[in-house]
């Protein structure tokens, strides 16, 4: 039996426009300052009713133990602070590509944070629930809050910004990243200047990651200079997802078809406003 309508609910992809690193905190956090935009790569999550104390993952993402799983951790996480006893089975049908740097565990988090606060009829206000995102991870609060925007500090301080809504083409390399191994590398930098929005808007940005992952994983600096054909190719987050504008949806589906076999290309659109904003006021019309 479903909680709610039958309708999945939708939780979105994002890209890195640009991710500048400006510094360190005393704890060893990185500070950085990102242009970050959804995309219409969804994962589906769908909430079926369970018995009391019951918080589970239903069917098999056989890459992720379910105790570490972000979206059994973020139902626990609500259940535990805000003392429901409601159980609940959560279905994800995946879409985007696991450890791609597109944020697809942090975007499962935050869905599970927006339906069941409104399932639970807990009314927690979206600071409430961006605040108990972060404790799950830096990028899961832009999720919550569904909107593109500008983020700065470790990724929490979000302006809301509307940028291009480009058609995009997204590449995933056979190969995975691991971030922590980035942001230790010595040769990362760690003190980009500090920019403004205005000045990315003018002149667009760089990832800071990109030299490190390059030196690390041939693959994806193959896929980065294969993509460079066609345009500004980008690494989004730390990768392994490798990214270009293009000027419309015919070129990016003609590009995509000529991806190389051992890649996974995606032809997607910027999004400013997540669809899982339009999914909550369907459930609460």
């Amino acid at each position: 039996e479903f909680l709610g309508l039958p309708e999945p609910w939708p939780a979105p992809a994002k890209l890195n426009l640009c991710l500048h690193i400006v510094g360190r905190r005393p704890d060893g956090y990185h500070l950085l300052q990102s242009a970050m935009q959804l995309i219409d790569l969804c994962d589906e999550l769908q909430f079926y009713q369970r018995p009391p104390g019951v918080i589970e993952r239903i069917g098999e993402n056989a890459d992720i133990p379910a105790e570490s799983d972000l979206i059994v951790r973020a139902a626990r996480l609500l259940a535990t602070r805000y003392e429901v006893f409601d159980g609940v089975g959560i279905e994800i049908k995946k879409r985007i590509p696991v450890q791609g740097g597109l944020g697809g565990g942090s975007s499962n988090a935050a869905t599970v944070l927006v339906a069941l606060n409104y399932l639970w009829r807990l009314d927690l206000k979206i600071e409430e629930l961006a605040a108990l995102g972060l404790q799950l991870g830096a990028d899961v609060p832009i999720f919550v809050r569904g909107h593109s925007a500008w983020a700065e500090g470790v990724g929490e301080q979000l302006t809301p910004c509307d940028f291009p809504e480009q058609v995009y083409l997204v590449l995933k390399p056979g190969t995975g990243v691991s971030t922590a191994a980035v942001f230790q590398d010595p040769e990362l930098t760690r003190n980009s200047p500090i920019t403004t929005i205005r000045a990315f808007f003018a002149g667009g940005g760089r990832n800071d990651c990109a030299p490190v992952v390059r030196k690390r994983s041939a693959e994806i600096a193959e896929a980065l200079d294969w993509l460079a054909d066609f345009g500004e190719a980008k690494l989004t987050g730390t990768g392994a997802c490798v990214f270009v504008a293009l000027p419309d949806e015919a070129t990016a589906r003609s590009v995509a078809a000529r991806v190389p076999a051992r890649w996974t290309g995606f032809v997607v659109h910027g999004l400013n406003r997540s669809p899982l904003l339009d999914r909550l006021a369907h459930e609460s019309a």
